[in-house]
């Protein structure tokens, strides 16, 4: 899943909140193996949350409240930290696309699809994030060079895309528009990574700043366009309701506080792992809570995702 991004964000190197390096703070208590297994248990269950939460409440109405939970705990995080907001009308004029892109649009997106697909399938379709960056980037970016691993492992993850839709079978049983549109969201994420590595890169303000910045104007676009499309609920659904506070401060306020850390302390290339895992929880939630099915082309498919995009992430060896 993604929410948000930083003044250095690499486009290869998000998780699955499209979160990126923050500064080093000071050593935590807790090991970084253990808020590793945590973050990817938050992220993966998140879907679930959001499955839920659409039980009770329109995909709008849980995306507004995700957003509005999870810019709160960064306001906090703020205060405790004593920082304030960034400065500079350009830099939130860029924060304001960063945050449609890489909250607004896909969390919306995610909540939709879920109406008509499982959260499991929600949760592969995220995970094709990197394969989109990979394929953005060799275009958007000049840096990123293509290499033979790397588009070798753009092809192979694609290839597990179509297995996991069914693609020779005629995507039988497939629910083409929600998954449309999952796969739609998993492709903001990196175009969102694109915009903010090319406009804030060079930004002085800190990254839970930024971030916090970010979230707030998301919570802003949702909080417009909620009544225009959505009608107050007739009751108060208090498991959905539940449900997306959860999704809020931890799916999407916590669970980027702890993925900082993380990428402070090991790096960006260990960081990123999470998004390996996240799928795989989903899927486990999602069967053992829900009662979703899968065919055996889901898991098989999944895999070749994630294998492809492991290549994707393979740096090319520096010429000596």
């Amino acid at each position: 899943m993604s929410s948000v991004t930083a003044s250095t964000a690499p486009v290869r190197a998000p998780g699955p909140e499209g979160s990126a390096p923050a500064p080093a703070p000071a050593r935590p208590r807790l090991d970084w193996r253990l808020r590793f297994a945590a973050l990817s248990l938050i992220w993966g269950f998140s879907f679930l949350l959001i499955k839920v939460g659409t039980q009770g409440y329109a995909p709008f109405q849980v995306t507004l409240g995700r957003l509005a939970f999870g810019t709160a705990v960064l306001a906090m995080a703020m205060a405790v930290r004593r920082e304030g907001l960034p400065r500079g009308a350009r830099t939130w004029m860029h924060l304001a696309v960063a945050g449609f892109l890489l909250n607004a649009l896909p969390f919306s997106l995610f909540a939709f699809a879920e109406l008509t697909i499982p959260s499991t399938l929600a949760g592969i379709c995220n995970a094709t994030s990197p394969l989109w960056g990979m394929a953005l980037s060799l275009v958007a970016l000049r840096e990123d060079r293509p290499t033979r691993v790397r588009v070798a492992g753009l092809g192979l993850g694609f290839l597990g895309v179509l297995t996991v839709l069914g693609a020779w079978q005629g995507f039988h049983g497939l629910d083409a528009r929600g998954t449309a549109l999952a796969l739609l969201a998993s492709l903001s994420y990196p175009v969102g990574w694109i915009y903010v590595r090319r406009t804030l890169a060079g930004s002085s303000a800190s990254h839970l700043s930024l971030t916090g910045g970010q979230l707030l104007l998301a919570t802003v676009q949702l909080a417009v366009v909620t009544p225009l499309f959505t009608s107050a609920p007739s009751g108060l659904a208090v498991g959905p309701l539940l449900a997306i506070a959860a999704l809020g401060t931890l799916g999407t306020g916590l669970a980027v506080l702890v993925q900082y850390g993380i990428v402070a302390e090991v790096g960006p290339t260990t960081g990123q792992m999470v998004t390996y895992f996240v799928p795989v929880i989903a899927a486990a939630a999602g069967i053992l809570l829900l009662g979703e099915t899968l065919t055996w082309s889901i898991p098989v498919g999944a895999a070749v995702v994630l294998a492809g995009a492991a290549l994707t992430q393979v740096k090319p060896k520096r010429a000596e």
